[in-house]
């Protein structure tokens, strides 16, 4: 374990700070020299790996079904209370199914604990990230806007297969 100087013990450069000013300017220039690496957004538009959580959404089946049975979990675990789910009977093989799924988008944090605690993986967190509301009522995602084919969130459901 190394010993700590005291500032009595500290000789006349160390006790004027030059070296350590010195190393903060070497720093400064040094990165002030490296390629600049910003996007130009809205010409080049962000491609955000699989591990990215942006907007959270529901997953349809190709035959037009949700994975989704309204069992509540999500709403459960959701910690800013972003998520209401009110279920009802189908005649499907699942027997529920979310009459009423929303998603106050003002409110969710984007934390992914809905996504976690799914069973089905009826719910992920999508790649969008670009998200504007011109009043309080556009912010609240129903089934409308938050169903998403399996087909566009195959890399997301995949790296959550993985990481399981």
């Amino acid at each position: 374990m190394p010993v700590k100087k005291r500032k009595k013990d500290l000789n006349l450069m160390e006790n004027l700070y030059i070296p350590e000013i010195a190393k903060g300017l070497a720093l400064t220039f040094k990165t002030m020299f490296k390629p600049k690496v910003t996007m130009e957004y809205p010409e080049v538009k962000f491609q955000p790996p699989a591990s990215y959580r942006g907007r959270p959404v529901l997953v349809q089946e190709e035959s037009g079904v949700e994975r989704c049975v309204a069992c509540g979990l999500c709403s459960r675990v959701c910690p800013a209370l972003a998520i209401e789910v009110r279920a009802s009977e189908t005649e499907l093989e699942k027997e529920r199914y979310p009459e009423k799924f929303e998603i106050n988008m003002l409110r969710c944090i984007f934390c992914g604990f809905c996504e976690e605690v799914c069973p089905e993986e009826a719910i992920v967190m999508s790649k969008d990230y670009e998200l504007v509301f011109t009043d309080r009522e556009d912010a609240i995602y129903g089934k409308d806007k938050l169903l998403v084919p399996v087909a566009n969130l195959k890399d997301r459901l995949e790296f959550l297969r993985n990481f399981k």
